[in-house]
């Protein structure tokens, strides 16, 4: 513990909250972890979601991240402590009123789910920009690696704990026959968790005193590297989101419990990659990382999807799996493009600013892509929807590669 809180002190400002803000970030993650692992069982086997179906929640799931300029702007007078813990409120709310939905019915199954990811992306760049703003000069890498690191430490002991509910309810502890009180019971404890977050960044009160003000509405056209890379980024990234777990529950039949530990295991090892991708920021430059990690990208794109063409079905398993996983490291690298858009702002509110406008412009894309994206599984198969997506990433690398170089590299490893 010592030496945690050490590495707290050299990484991070005295008296600005960061232990605060890291408490929080763990039990947000561990809530995640226990919404993430059972929401693609619970909409297939609960709701009877089609691929197609999902494609279209997914739609409106990502249109509060098309709409994050808008809330943005609506609170631009706000710190970005104060817009945390409003993020906070709208995930409990969604997720404490899926503890007592018993119905079918894809509008409100839809509605609940739309208001957990309000909150869920309106943190997404407040997280960031406070991860940075808290951090010492030259660390700003490090602390974004941290952050991820410890959203995903959060991330392993929700899956983890959801594995254990599953697992108990099957019959090894308990038999119990009706599957959705086991559902209810994992968005209850999700819902106590949000609730332990939001109490944690209640306690460091700066609401008031130093309100942060950002532009309503911000573009500059210093960012339209940026705005692009966001494009392809959303495309890519909403493909494998989507339809990645729905291919290992509908083609694999991967069961909530089975689903939990592989999503678990793709956290745990971001625990331990997250800052180290974060140091390699740091001494490579955010440019070298975002062009080469969409070539690797590419290959585990195109080999999840025809795996199964490949390879024997007991080995297409293990090889989706594996790819999901590889996929869940590579996300990581995405936090290189907000040290890009770090290094070339004035200040840290239109880091912010630029921030939400990116994750509104890869979101633009991205509800395309998910409406698409079912009905080209369903008429062409799963192979062509993840070759679209590796095409994404190989023009992500492209782009990337007309970026300048960072002003400074930090050298310290």
């Amino acid at each position: 513990m010592k030496r945690l809180l050490k590495k707290i002190e050299d990484i991070y400002k005295p008296g600005l909250g960061a232990r605060q803000f890291l408490c929080s970030l763990l039990f947000w993650g561990i809530a995640s972890g226990c919404f993430g692992a059972i929401m693609n069982n619970y909409l297939s086997e609960i709701i009877g979601m089609s691929p197609v179906r999902r494609g279209d929640l997914e739609f409106f799931r990502e249109m509060p991240g098309l709409l994050l300029f808008l809330f943005i702007a609506l609170m631009y007078k706000y710190s970005e402590w104060r817009i945390l813990k409003i993020s906070l409120l709208f995930s409990l709310a969604g997720v404490f009123s899926l503890v007592f939905y018993a119905g079918t019915s894809f509008v409100m199954a839809t509605l609940l789910i739309v208001l957990f990811s309000t909150g869920e992306h309106l943190a997404m760049p407040v997280r960031s920009n406070l991860a940075m703003t808290l951090a010492k000069d030259d660390y700003a890498g490090r602390s974004l690696g941290i952050l991820t690191s410890l959203s995903n430490a959060g991330i392993v002991i929700g899956s983890l704990l959801t594995a254990l509910v599953f697992w108990s309810g099957s019959g090894n502890v308990l038999q119990v026959e009706n599957r959705r009180l086991l559902y209810a019971v994992v968005w209850a404890l999700a819902s106590l968790l949000i609730a332990v977050a939001l109490a944690c960044v209640l306690r460091f009160r700066t609401d008031g005193t130093a309100p942060t003000r950002r532009p309503r509405l911000y573009f500059h056209r210093k960012y339209t590297k940026f705005y692009g890379l966001e494009i392809f980024y959303g495309a890519r990234k909403q493909i494998f989101m989507t339809f990645a777990p729905y291919v290992l529950i509908q083609c694999y039949h991967v069961m909530p419990q089975h689903m939990a530990i592989l999503l678990g295991l793709c956290a745990l090892v971001n625990i331990f990659c997250a800052p180290q991708i974060g140091r390699i920021i740091d001494y490579l430059g955010y440019r070298t990382v975002m062009i080469w990690d969409t070539i690797i990208l590419f290959f585990v794109c195109i080999a999840y999807g025809y795996a199964d063409k490949i390879f024997p079905a007991s080995v297409a398993y293990y090889v989706v799996c594996l790819n999901y996983l590889l996929d869940a490291v590579l996300t990581t690298t995405s936090m290189s493009s907000s040290m890009y858009v770090r290094d070339i702002s004035d200040s840290p509110e239109e880091t912010s600013s630029t921030l939400s406008t990116g994750i509104s412009i890869n979101h633009l894309i991205s509800i395309f892509a998910a409406l698409i994206g079912g009905r080209v599984w369903q008429r062409y198969g799963v192979g062509v929807l993840f070759t679209f997506s590796a095409i994404m990433g190989l023009c992500n690398s492209a782009f990337a590669y007309t970026i300048p170089a960072p002003r400074k590299r930090h050298a310290n490893l």
